[in-house]
Parts: structure tokens; C-alpha cells; sequence
């Protein structure tokens, strides 16, 4: 049995089983033609799902952090939960509208993929130090779509699809945006023009080109907003009880309850339409939601207790491994772990951006046990 074969006729069967809307595989564009594709029976979308899955930075996900860093609680979100529960919403929104799945997976695995430790903290320290040394802001969005372009694989980056790359790019954007339809016919070109914009005006409205990657971004909010409140009521930074009533009503007072109504709204309100939505109803208790969370859980001072020190270790690193470059001091650790292997073209990029990537591709672990060996005093021998 030719496996290419069934690989043909399924990327013709999705003509009849998919909606008229969603992204065929045929349809896919790769930014570097790769002949020994054409013989993998794998159809494209899915390839960019495995590409991410085994990268690297895929695996840092696992001691990435989600919203509370620095607390020893095994039950708390990490980052790599977070894009597994995205794509399992994700996929099963798309089920139902009809849309390609291994897509949805694809975007959804490599959507936080640029997130450096920390979290959003961790990427406010960051943008500030890239803007010191002459580099644009930094944006995880952006970051994830530069990691798998153009340096994982040693820098010769995973060669992903157009469609994968620009549902990652535009995951993140308007706060309270509760509907989303695609802006179609994206190019590599103009996937680059609207990284550009994005890094100049960070404001810059950008929607996905595929039906797809406008699910992933409504799903990713559906994922962490009420798995966020059962951590936080974990942890005793809120009480059930502080849940907004109105919100309550519509949406439910659990994480599961949440996530069922969210979703089973969100599939009913975009079915046979040229965008994906809520309906006003749970749009307006979704945004309020969203609002308790960032005024009681994500601003909450009991979590930023430590965010001075953070910034100042962020500070230190990214000083020492800029000087470490400038000296070419290949002992240090951002040779040692990061350039060894490198491809040559990647390695003459500007030394604040190979910094950039080196620091934003830690773990938090990681982070801070350089910090450890790195920053502070050892004790020294006893005899000499």
C-alpha cells in the first residue's frame, strides 16, 4: 500500500467533508520547497504539528510559566498545559464549523511558543532591555514565529507553512475582541510587512488569514479564563464567592462549566458564517470576566512580590551575555548552550538579538539557576 496515495485521496476527501470555509491542505504554502515531502504521507498541516511538537522550544513549554511564577504548587497551569488545552478547544470547535483540524492543532501547539520566563512579566523586562539596545520591542508573538523560522533546528528554523505561522502571529491583540473573521490571500510578504508594523505599533490590529487561526484565538481566551480563577482560588487569592454575579448567570462559576458554555456558545453563534463569535449575551459576560481577572488575579501585588528581583536578574544576564559575545568568551554558557552548532548564517546576527533569543528561549529553571551560578558569590576552597 502507497501511503501517499491515501494521503492524496484524503486531502481530496476534505473537499466533501469540510466547510467551504475552512483551509484545504492543498491549499498550504511552505515558505522553502522540501522534495522529500512529497513523499511523506503525512498531509501538510500536520507535518507543521509534529515540527512543533518535537522542537525544542515545544519542550521548554514544560517550566514555562502561565500566570503565577516562584510557587511550589505541582497543581498550578504551566505554559505547556495551557497550549494543550488550546488545542483540544480548538479542535473541538473546528469539528463542528467544519474546519482543519490538523491546522487548528498546529497553530494552537506553537501559539505561546516565543513566551519568555516568566510570562508577561518576563516579556514587559524583556521588550524594555531589546529597546536599550537597539533592538525593536519584543513581542511574544513575534518571537514565536522568529523561533520557528529562524532558529530552531540550529537556525535553519522548521520551514512551517504560511497559514500555521500567521494564526501564531496573530493569536495575541484586541483585549476584548469577542468576534473575528480572516483577512485571506496572506503572503510570506505580508506576513513580514505586518511583523514590521506590529513591532513599530504594537497596536496594529491584525487578523488571521485563515478561519483556523481566528479559532485559536478566541480559543486561547476560553483556555485560561477560567482555569485561571481555579488557580487563583487555589491559591486563595480569590474566593469562588468574588465572581462577578452577572458573569456567573451566564457563564457558570467553574472552570468546566465556563469552558462548556464558551464553547457550546461560541460553536453555535459561528455556524455557516464567514466569522467566528460569541453571541452579545456571553460576549459582554466574557469581557467582564476577563476584567475581574486582571484586576483581582493578574494585578493582584501578593504575586509580584518578587518582580524587582526578576528584573534585576533579567538586567544582569542580558549584560553579561552581550559582553560575553562582544568578547567572544566562549566558555560562557550563551556559547556553551545556545550558538554551539549553530548555523553559520544565524551566528552573525547582532549580538543583543542572539541575547534576545538565548533569554527568551529559558525555562524559568533555567533562569534562575543561572542566576544562581552566574550572579552570586561561591563559596571558595578551603586550601588553595
Amino acid at each position: 500500500m502507497d501511503l501517499t496515495e491515501l494521503r492524496d485521496r484524503l486531502n481530496l476527501r476534505e473537499a466533501e467533508i469540510l466547510s467551504p470555509r475552512a483551509t484545504f491542505s492543498r491549499d498550504a504554502i511552505r515558505e522553502r520547497p522540501e522534495d522529500h515531502l512529497d513523499s511523506d504521507h503525512r498531509q501538510p498541516f500536520a507535518i507543521d504539528a509534529d515540527r512543533i511538537l518535537h522542537s525544542l522550544a515545544y519542550t521548554r513549554y514544560i517550566d514555562k510559566t502561565q500566570v503565577f511564577s516562584l510557587i511550589p504548587n505541582d497543581h498550578l497551569t504551566h505554559r505547556v498545559l495551557h497550549v494543550q488545552l488550546v488545542s483540544k478547544i480548538s479542535r473541538t470547535v473546528g469539528r463542528f464549523l467544519g474546519l482543519n483540524e490538523d491546522l487548528l492543532e498546529a497553530i494552537a501547539l506553537g501559539h505561546d511558543i516565543g513566551h519568555p520566563p516568566f510570562g508577561h512579566d518576563g516579556e514587559r523586562i524583556l521588550s524594555e532591555l531589546c529597546l536599550e539596545a537597539g533592538l525593536p520591542r519584543f513581542m511574544h508573538n513575534v518571537q514565536g514565529v522568529h523561533f520557528l523560522r529562524r532558529v530552531e533546528r540550529k537556525g535553519r528554523g522548521c520551514n512551517l507553512t504560511l497559514q500555521t505561522l500567521d494564526g501564531i502571529l496573530c493569536h495575541d491583540g484586541e483585549a476584548d475582541i469577542t468576534a473575528l473573521a480572516p483577512s485571506p490571500g496572506k503572503t510570506f510578504e505580508r506576513l513580514d510587512r505586518e511583523i514590521d508594523r506590529l513591532l513599530k505599533w504594537p497596536e496594529t490590529p491584525l487578523r488571521p488569514t485563515t478561519l483556523e487561526g481566528c479559532v485559536v484565538r478566541l480559543a486561547d481566551t476560553v483556555a485560561y479564563v477560567g482555569r485561571d480563577i481555579e488557580d487563583a482560588v487555589r491559591l486563595r487569592l480569590i474566593r469562588r464567592d468574588d465572581l462577578p454575579p452577572e458573569c456567573v448567570e451566564v457563564l457558570g462559576r467553574t472552570n468546566g462549566t465556563i469552558v462548556y458554555r464558551l464553547v457550546t456558545d461560541l460553536i453555535t453563534h459561528s455556524l455557516d458564517r464567514d466569522e467566528v463569535g460569541f453571541s452579545p449575551r456571553v460576549a459582554e459576560a466574557l469581557t467582564r470576566l476577563k476584567a475581574f481577572n486582571m484586576a483581582r488575579i493578574y494585578s493582584a501585588p501578593q504575586i509580584k512580590t518578587e518582580a524587582p528581583k526578576i528584573r534585576s536578574v533579567y538586567r544582569a544576564l542580558f549584560e553579561k551575555f552581550y559582553e560575553d559575545l562582544e568578547k567572544s568568551n566562549e566558555d560562557s554558557v550563551i556559547f556553551t548552550d545556545f550558538l554551539d552548532g549553530m548555523d553559520p548564517a544565524y551566528r552573525e546576527s547582532p549580538p543583543a538579538a542572539v541575547v534576545r533569543d538565548f533569554i527568551a528561549g529559558m525555562t524559568d529553571a533555567y533562569f534562575l539557576r543561572l542566576a544562581r551560578d552566574l550572579l552570586l558569590p561561591r563559596r571558595l576552597p578551603p586550601r588553595f
